[in-house]
């Protein structure tokens, strides 16, 4: 696993599976929770770790130990007798370790994780259910200036000069805010797990602990009045608190919040066969030193590795195969091997998307070393581009090397046909739309790798893409064009 270094990074260790389970327990679980409460959170750790071990393939380990993945502190002799008296203990769904979630409190409704992130699946062993174990706590309250709200916006891909007004304008079958209507900003609209997440990032996450809340003006102060703390998919960590103080069991918390899944009774489980792929080599730590990573042990296969921000982990799965889809269309669709493995970056913010890839928010995605960075998640499928962009840069990937010394808009033209991109990705739309005349000159390397703005790359984008399909319609082969 990694483990966060002082000075930024991760230094790659080796650490046994139920000492893991129990200083996980002792960062996550509620204070003076029962055993009960414990020993529920140590099997909901086990199989969570399980389920997601290579989390962190693009980085050469399983988990990290932060909230990315999950939380490690000491751990105390309760939770070491929790993870001892669970060893080896899963949450199973058809027999393999189930996909599972967990939060610090679910304020009062547990949710379905499509409501979160959107393109998941919604097991029915997730549901969205009232939880009168937690009480609704916590009840938070926040005020937020309409500039501090502008720069979390903007540090998340949104453009704007000023925000005008917010207000909710629909909730999920949980009572979330499921999308709010922010006028004043592209997109016009963004959901209320992206406001929570765009705000935690910039801000801090002390403001907005949850979906779950009501909104009030009072001229350029918003105020937000809530409930609960995280997602609310899953196991409610002070709801299993609550419980195990009424006498309820670890089999019994586990049952409320995961109806339908078995517990295993020792660590003979098998995985799917979509969970099973090549164990990982020796690889550096970030500041390459040699390190040891995670022991064998099965893990998803396939050409794609996608780092994630932490609160866009739920949509992994997604993404991993909405990618892996596109990867193979292109790669048939130009005659090309798609390589063995495919490394997708999704930045938090748009600060650090240009300071990974020298390139102005408005470019969307960039290759770099070999690696296709993106801007925030939230960002591109708000704007309705996720697709779009991650087809525009994988034919880079796939075909510039082909392509070497021929011009940029070669290249881009490329990009853009093949990834059936009509303006530039995630930019804001032209308008009017440009079209170019019939003898609009190709665009120079200069106005396509060094833009001036939105509207300027867009403009040379259409015209690399006329220039492109003039000599396609020509007769050329993709590799002939130059």
């Amino acid at each position: 696993m990694g483990v966060l270094k002082a000075g930024g990074g991760y230094a790659v260790v080796e650490m046994p599976i139920e000492t893991y389970v129990a200083r996980v327990v002792a960062g996550e679980a509620a204070r003076d929770s029962q055993p009960a409460a414990l020993e529920a959170l140590a099997i909901t750790v086990r199989t969570f770790a399980a389920a997601n071990l290579g989390r962190h393939r693009a980085d050469g380990f399983d988990l990290c130990d932060q909230t990315h993945c999950q939380v490690l502190r000491t751990a105390t002799a309760a939770t070491d007798r929790a993870a001892s008296a669970t060893a080896g203990r899963l949450l199973l769904h058809d027999g393999a370790a189930a996909t599972v979630y967990y939060s610090a409190s679910c304020g009062g409704h547990t949710s379905v994780p499509s409501e979160v992130w959107p393109g998941h699946e919604d097991p029915p062993y997730l549901p969205s259910r009232e939880d009168d174990a937690c009480g609704g706590a916590p009840e938070w309250t926040s005020e937020l200036h309409a500039s501090d709200l502008l720069r979390a916006l903007r540090a998340s891909g949104f453009r704007g000069a000023a925000i005008r007004d917010i207000h909710v304008a629909s909730r999920t079958g949980s009572g979330r805010v499921a999308r709010l209507r922010v006028d004043g900003l592209d997109p016009l609209y963004l959901s209320g797990q992206d406001l929570r997440v765009a705000v935690g990032r910039t801000l801090g996450w002390q403001h907005i602990k949850s979906a779950a809340f009501e909104l009030r003006r009072n001229g350029d102060v918003y105020r937000f009045t809530g409930r609960g703390s995280g997602h609310g998919v899953g196991l409610c960590v002070i709801g299993s608190a609550k419980l195990a103080v009424r006498g309820r069991t670890a089999e019994q918390i586990l049952a409320r919040y995961f109806p339908g899944l078995e517990v295993s009774g020792s660590s003979a489980v098998r995985t799917s066969a979509r969970d099973r792929s090549p164990a990982f080599p020796r690889a550096p730590s970030a500041n390459g030193a040699p390190a040891v990573v995670s022991p064998p042990a099965p893990r998803a296969a396939g050409p794609i590795a996608v780092s994630l921000p932490d609160e866009d982990e739920g949509e992994r799965a997604t993404v991993v195969r909405q990618s892996t889809a596109a990867l193979a269309d292109l790669a048939r669709a130009l005659g090309v091997a798609a390589p063995a493995q495919v490394t997708l970056r999704f930045h938090p913010t748009t600060d650090e998307y240009e300071r990974a890839t020298g390139r102005a928010w408005f470019t969307s995605g960039a290759v770099v070393s070999g690696e296709l960075h993106l801007l925030p998640l939230a960002t591109l499928r708000e704007r309705g581009v996720l697709d779009r962009t991650i087809r525009h840069e994988l034919v880079h990937l796939l075909a510039d090397g082909a392509l070497a010394g021929r011009p940029a808009w070669v290249k881009e033209g490329a990009a853009l046909y093949f990834a059936g991109d009509q303006t530039l990705p995630g930019a804001l739309p032209q308008r009017p739309a440009f079209t170019p005349a019939p003898r609009t000159a190709c665009p120079t390397d200069n106005e396509l790798l060094r833009p001036v703005s939105a509207g300027a790359l867009a403009n040379a984008y259409a015209r690399a893409r006329a220039c492109y399909v003039k000599q396609l319609s020509a007769g050329k082969t993709w590799r002939e064009i130059r």
